[in-house]
């Protein structure tokens, strides 16, 4: 078969699989769905009123014709991001598909649905909460990413790793902890569907829709089979710079990332097991 025949193919195919599946395992969460999410949080990484990790993964791709440096990463290969947000199951609860490789993290979830979505309240995401055994103010239900997201009341980041006292160190450890869940669904996803460890020779346009075939598949293998071990092998995913942009969201971040370091730090919210 020529090449556009075997392109049509896998076009068609992977598009029957996504809308095949995506209803079914990968649904907008009810409210229930999201405090069982965080009640996975709190029990598998000691991060309480978690609704999920985020994270991007950079695919990569054949340098597409007349791209210029659009799809060019700073780690120098050509890629779009598969921005996702994961349970502690390793399974994908939101994702944004195909922005190019060269666009800062903060400006892709900012321009993403999902960004647009939780920051406007449209997720149902349950409302603040008493955090566990607190008696001190109610704490919003929040996203954890790295280094190279912009800090906000729903979605917090590290304190920068510069002079970190004890409690910057607890609450960087305690997020940590919680954002190795989406490492791990990133790193079981790209050794299963072994596509994604090397350039894809498709059009960028073909492959999303790869991109989505797989995404789908892998949180129906998930949710139907043995959960996968969490030493599963891990891609690096890329992190940013420690520069914190602060508009009115993020004077609000700071002080929701001041409620959780102290909570962390407190004899009702310190983690036993950690130095």
């Amino acid at each position: 078969m020529g090449t556009s025949t075997i392109t049509g193919v896998v076009r068609a195919t992977c598009s029957a699989i996504w809308m095949r599946l995506k209803a079914s395992v990968l649904p907008h969460p009810t409210r229930q769905q999201w405090l069982d999410i965080a009640q996975g949080f709190l029990e598998r990484a000691q991060f309480p009123n978690c609704i999920g990790a985020l994270s991007p993964g950079s695919i990569r791709v054949k340098k597409p014709p007349n791209s210029g440096s659009q799809y060019y990463n700073y780690k120098q290969f050509f890629s779009v991001v598969l921005l996702a947000l994961a349970d502690t199951n390793y399974r994908f609860i939101i994702v944004d598909i195909g922005s190019y490789g060269s666009t800062a993290d903060a400006r892709i979830f900012r321009a993403s649905r999902m960004g647009r979505w939780l920051q406007s309240n449209q997720l149902d995401v349950p409302q603040p909460a008493n955090l566990p055994g607190s008696t001190g103010p109610p704490a919003p239900y929040v996203v954890v990413g790295d280094e190279g997201f912009s800090l906000s009341s729903q979605l917090m980041r590290p304190f920068p790793r510069r002079g970190l006292d004890a409690k910057r160190h607890t609450f960087n450890y305690r997020l940590s902890r919680a954002r190795r869940f989406v490492e791990c669904a990133f790193g079981i996803f790209t050794h299963k569907w072994r596509v994604f460890l090397s350039p894809i020779q498709l059009a960028p346009q073909n492959v999303n829709v790869v991109i989505k075939a797989c995404l789908v598949l892998h949180n129906y293998i998930s949710t139907y089979e043995a959960t996968p071990d969490e030493d599963a092998q891990v891609e690096s995913l890329p992190s940013g710079s420690d520069t914190i942009q602060l508009g009115r969201s993020g004077l609000a971040g700071l002080r929701v990332r001041e409620l959780f370091a102290d909570y962390f730090l407190s004899l009702i919210g310190s983690f036993p097991s950690h130095q």
